[in-house]
Parts: C-alpha cells; structure tokens; sequence
C-alpha cells in the first residue's frame, strides 16, 4: 500500500465493526444472482468440534444439489454454469508431488450480507491507506495466523473453522460501490481491495464479485491497491493493465514461506509459494506494478526466510515489499498456540517465547506504531534485515497511484450494466 511497509487491517483493533447484516435471504436478490451467472450455494456439512451457531434469524442460501469434489463444486452444484470454467484453476499444489495432492473438500456455506455500504474508512496512522472495500467476509484460504479471524465473532461465528467454512458475501458489492463514488463531495484516495480477507479465495472464481468491483473502479479511474495469497488475481490481468496503463493500480502478493511443507500447513487452502511467484512474474511482465509481502514473520518459524524471499520476490520481477511482524489478537492468540503445539511440539514453547519477546512480554501489542513491527532486540534486527535485504534487491521503488484523473461516469445505469457483462 501506499506510504507503507503493509502495517494495517481493518477489524476489530481499529474500530471497523461490521452491521446492517442482512439477517434472511432475499428472493428476489436470490434470483438477481442466478440471472448474473451466479449459482445457489450449498450449504456446509457438519464440522469438528463445537458447533457455533450463526446470527440469530439469518439463513444460508441453499441448493438441493449434492456436492461435488472440490472447493469450488460447492457453489456450482448443477453445473449449470460450467462452460465459463472450463479450465481448472492451478494453485500450485498437484505439480510438486503426491505428498501435496489436492486436499479434502471441505464444506462453504455462504450467507448473503446486503449492508447499505461497501466503504470501510480507517484512520489508523499504521497503515497507507483510509478506505477499503472487502466482497467477502471470512476467507476458505484457512491460515492460521490471519488476524481477520477475530471478526468473525462480531458475526456469531467462530474465529476457527466458522471463518474458513461460513462465509459472509455481498452481492451488490458493484452497484452499492458505485452509488458511494456518485456521493457529492467523494474525493478520491487509493482504495484497498483485500485488506481484512482475500479477493482471490476460491468462491470468487464462480461469484466474480472482486471482478466486478474491479470493472467499477476502472470506468470510474479510481486508484487501487490489491493484496492476495492467490494466482486467481491473473484472471482479471485484462482490467489490472488498462488500470496500470493509468497509473491506478498496485498488486502485492503474500508470501509467507518458500517451503511448500510450512506452507501447507499453515496456509492450507492458498496458491503454493511458488504459484505466487510464478503470479507475480506474470503480473510484472504484463506492466503491472507489484511487489510482495513477506507477511507475517513468525520469529523462530519463518523468518529466518526473509532475505530468500526478498531475493525470489526480486527474480521474479517484484518491485516493491514490505514486512509484518506476526499479530495475535483476540482470540487467535489460542487457535495460533494450538496449532504450534499440534504441528510444531518441538519448537512452540520457543517461538511463543520470541513472540513474546517482541510484544513486550505478551502475544499481542495494539498499540499504534509497534503493533505491526513490534519493539525489543528481536524485532530491530528484523526491521534492519528487511531494510538491507529490500536495499540489495531494488525493491524500494513505489510508484505513487494517480487520484486526480477520478471521474464518475455520466450513464449511471449503463455503467452498472457494463460492469456485470464484464463477469463474463
């Protein structure tokens, strides 16, 4: 993001609460989709552990179709819509080898969230930008350190396997965000598109809203910063260059680790390592500014990758990249500390003692101007390793996004119709 080394979320720490959730489902909202080419969604089966229940009243969209295999089947059931998907999305994993064969499929339920806005503002002095749009909430990528989970419980939901599997998402996320850029008085900023959960999680390949929210942005010459774990962010690379031919665009890529192992077990249900790099590498040569996130570094798991990351990121074409330290807040404190224990019993007394280390003797620190980078011994070098890794690698170069060419369309309504066609 603009003027950052990626400090920032927009959840619980910094006030975004979400409301006006739509407690039942639309029909007529309901058939809108299914005219858009969007399916009904199936609902999830039963899950490990303590059921936790949704908001009172709200309802899952389902579909009488059984599932089929696969992340994505579970919101196409008829495959009415197949001849749009033909080809299989490659995220990396069934190229290495058997011991990263395609993992079990695993329930969605989507619940449709009709609030009247799209626009969350900020105005934390840690991160670049004060406005982000997110289609979803709730994110099927499953990693365990992702500081959004604690939303979820605003839902009803839990942060565990409820963030991965129940997922929140808006259906007019287009129309509404155009209606806002129309407000008398709007004056544009870059806007952030993934900050709290990723545009690129599988159910965007059949609902396309991230797509869409991309076409309104792209009529309107708005300026966009885009952050994924996901090579799916390639699908929209035609919208991303007009937008780059502008100066209105800028895509990170997370990478976490290099190491496919550490990678599927914590980041489970994301590209592969080397499928984002191979991402970013197209990105670059299609003219569109990206660079990486090295996010987050866990001290004593990852972050001994820094520099190999920094330096693959350059290879492939990477021009910027920025840091976080690991954040715990709320209750991913406990779901991160059972998964060390879980995956890692050797080394998870030890890295929950270097985490502490760098969060003045606790899990999590929020206060503003450390709660990203953290403070002590630990953390200084880990900023000065980033800081050299980043100077030895040109990776320094942040081309400022364009505010002044922000224009609304005269055709509100064609414009809006031009938007949907674009999913197609």
């Amino acid at each position: 993001m603009d003027g950052m080394q990626f400090h920032g979320t927009i959840g619980p720490e910094s006030g975004d609460i979400p409301g006006d959730l739509v407690r039942e489902i639309d029909p007529e909202a309901l058939a809108a989709l299914a005219r858009a080419g969007t399916p009904d969604p199936l609902p999830g089966h039963a899950r490990r552990g303590r059921a936790t229940p949704p908001p009172r009243g709200a309802r899952p969209i389902l579909s009488p179709e059984p599932a089929r295999k696969g992340r994505g089947a579970t919101i196409n059931p008829t495959g009415r819509f197949e001849r749009e998907e033909k080809a299989p999305f490659d995220d990396g994993w069934e190229t290495l080898n058997a011991d990263f064969s395609d993992l079990a499929p695993l329930p969605t339920t989507l619940t449709r969230d009709a609030s009247r806005s799209v626009i969350s503002y900020n105005q934390s002095p840690d991160i670049g930008f004060d406005r982000a749009v997110n289609p979803y909430r709730g994110c099927e990528h499953g990693c365990v350190y992702c500081y959004a989970r604690p939303t979820h419980a605003y839902l009803g939901y839990s942060p565990g396997l409820d963030f991965e599997t129940k997922l929140l998402f808006k259906p007019d996320v287009a129309e509404l965000l155009e209606k806002e850029l129309r407000k008398p008085g709007y004056v544009a900023r870059p806007l952030a598109l993934g900050s709290n959960t990723d545009p690129y999680q599988p159910v965007e390949r059949t609902l396309k809203l991230t797509r869409s929210v991309l076409a309104v942005l792209d009529r309107f010459s708005h300026p966009v910063s885009i952050v994924t774990k996901s090579a799916g962010v390639l699908r929209d690379i035609d919208i991303l260059r007009d937008l780059a031919a502008r100066k209105l665009v800028r895509v990170w890529l997370s990478v976490t680790t290099l190491d496919p192992n550490l990678a599927r077990r914590m980041e489970p249900r994301a590209a592969s390592p080397a499928r984002r790099l191979q991402a970013v590498e197209q990105l670059a040569r299609a003219g569109i500014p990206v660079g990486v996130l090295a996010a987050p570094m866990i001290p004593g798991l990852n972050d001994a990758e820094l520099e190999k990351i920094l330096e693959a990121s350059a290879r492939a074409g990477a021009r910027t990249a920025g840091y976080v330290l690991l954040r715990l807040p709320h209750e991913l404190k406990q779901i991160f500390e059972d998964w060390l224990h879980q995956h890692f019993p050797d080394r998870a007394r030890h890295v929950l003692e270097l985490v502490r280390e760098t969060r003045a003797g606790a899990l999590n620190d929020t206060k503003y101007g450390q709660r990203m980078s953290g403070t002590g011994a630990y953390a200084d070098l880990l900023a000065r390793r980033f800081d050299r890794a980043a100077r030895q690698h040109g990776l320094h170069d942040r081309p400022e996004l364009d505010c002044t060419t922000f224009a609304p369309p005269a055709d509100a309504r064609r414009g809006f119709a031009d938007a949907q066609m674009s999913l197609f």
